[in-house]
């Protein structure tokens, strides 16, 4: 079982910025490749960013490309989304969530939620207008 602790969410103006981070923890895993989703109240989770970690192969959602930041520390298996140019419409709980299994090796995998086998438990990121 992994444990993913997620930190740095908040409220921001718009224009401003965020960094947030998630650290994986557990008995011996490997980890293929770690994302932040994110989700509003009635509607479906989102796909915003992921970083192989084996290539450090980065990926975006359209809406987000430009202003976010994905890296990761593989040593501390932490990944972490640097968001700036921060938009009202980019309220939303974000998750991170890590594929330990290789489902992401397969297909678009990457960008959907099935291609990820442990969840952080969320954090708030609330921009103003």
């Amino acid at each position: 079982q992994v444990q993913l602790v997620e930190s740095g969410g908040g409220l921001v103006q718009a224009g401003g910025s965020l960094r947030l981070s998630c650290a994986a923890s557990g008995r011996s895993f490997s980890v293929y490749a770690m994302a932040w989703f994110r989700q509003v109240p009635g509607k479906e989770r989102e796909f915003v960013s992921a970083v192989t970690t084996r290539g450090g192969t980065t990926y975006y959602a359209d809406s987000v490309k430009g202003r976010f930041i994905v890296s990761r520390d593989n040593a501390k298996n932490t990944v972490y989304l640097q968001m700036d140019s921060l938009k009202p419409e980019d309220t939303a709980d974000y998750y991170c969530a890590v594929d330990t299994i290789k489902r992401t090796y397969y297909g678009d995998a990457v960008y959907d939620p099935y291609g990820y086998d442990s969840w952080g438990q969320g954090t708030q990121v609330t921009v103003s207008s």
